[in-house]
């Protein structure tokens, strides 16, 4: 069967001995794993390993030995409880082989689970786990976690009640972090907050929250935008220490000045335009993009983006220039127009 996003995550969180078997698939190999290690984890528990009811079976080994999953689903445990036979790296060459031991599944047998990578909807291997009536199959795809998963994950970290402000901070997390950085800051907060009767506020979740390198641009071109020039110079030897280009900084700083402008020239007013944006934007970020739209007249960012335009032209050219330097001195000038 078709297991959808939406259900597939909380099979992931409670999945059901009884089925024969699951398959996991999609693109992202770092956010397959990660799934896979959940499901195992709630199906079989945290000693499956060290007990021996988890049987783990490489793609390779599988072809040239293809009894070895056959063997392990009917493998007899020495301790109770449910068993896992798993195979990472599956693909539709071995497709035969899962159909016999789908086929051979009975009551009792360790339950199947296979990672793949991205699948289209005519490959054979997904087509047998979502036409049996009792194995599911699940694409694993480049988006945020929902709010359903969210909020089950606050509730495992023991925050079940946080203010409407800080579940927007945390939906907007979860839209900027990989889903296994998302979860251990989740963890870290509920660890913080422990034994904490005070509400979980957004600020306690920002300097819990990784700083990304996406991030770090962010809140340079934000303090750009914003003409916070005195907070510049730090944030940019920030960026400097974790590697960041000057191609990439002055690409975001573009991005984000063309957005503005976007919104300051929508008829409508800067509410109407910002609502337009592709992708969308929301939550502080939405604000913050509001407030600084609000400052700039439209001749002033189409100054803005000629000044950047020349930097990357620059940077891109034979000349010999301090890169990181270059694009501070634009982003300085750009800041010191936000305060005119």
């Amino acid at each position: 069967m078709k297991l959808s996003t939406r259900d597939a995550a909380a099979y992931f969180a409670k999945p059901d001995p009884r089925r024969t078997g699951l398959l996991i698939f999609g693109d992202d190999a770092a956010r397959v794993a990660l799934r896979r290690s959940e499901v195992i984890a709630n199906l079989a528990g945290p000693d499956a390993d060290a007990e021996m009811r988890l049987t783990r079976i490489a793609a390779a080994d599988l072809r040239r030995e293809p009894a070895l999953l056959l063997d392990a689903v009917k493998a007899t445990g020495f301790f109770p409880g449910p068993r896992v036979a798993f195979v990472d790296g599956a693909a539709d060459g071995l497709a035969p082989i899962f159909d016999a031991a789908l086929q051979d599944w009975r009551d009792g047998d360790a339950q199947i689970i296979a990672t793949a990578g991205a699948l289209r909807a005519t490959s054979k291997l997904r087509k047998l786990f979502e036409a049996h009536p009792n194995a599911f199959a699940t694409g694993i795809y480049d988006e945020p976690p929902g709010r359903e998963e969210v909020e089950r994950l606050l509730r495992d970290a023991g925050l079940p009640d946080i203010p409407r402000d800080a579940m927007a901070t945390v939906l907007d997390l979860a839209k900027s972090l990989e889903p296994g950085d998302f979860r251990q800051t989740i963890e870290k907060v509920g660890l913080y907050k422990r034994g904490d009767p005070e509400p979980l506020s957004p600020s306690e979740i920002a300097a819990l929250a990784p700083l990304t390198i996406n991030a770090a641009v962010d809140d340079a071109v934000g303090v750009v935008a914003g003409g916070e020039v005195e907070k510049l110079g730090h944030i940019m030897r920030r960026l400097q220490a974790q590697g960041v280009s000057a191609v990439q900084l002055c690409i975001a700083a573009e991005r984000h000045f063309r957005q503005l402008h976007q919104i300051a020239s929508d008829p409508g007013g800067p509410g109407a335009g910002i609502g337009k944006l592709r992708p969308p934007v929301w939550g502080p970020r939405r604000d913050a993009m509001q407030r600084q739209a609000s400052r700039w007249s439209r001749e002033a960012l189409e100054r803005a983006l000629a000044l950047l335009l020349d930097t990357d032209l620059t940077l891109r050219s034979s000349a010999d220039v301090p890169a990181l330097a270059l694009v501070e001195r634009a982003l300085l000038r750009i800041a010191w127009m936000a305060r005119r």
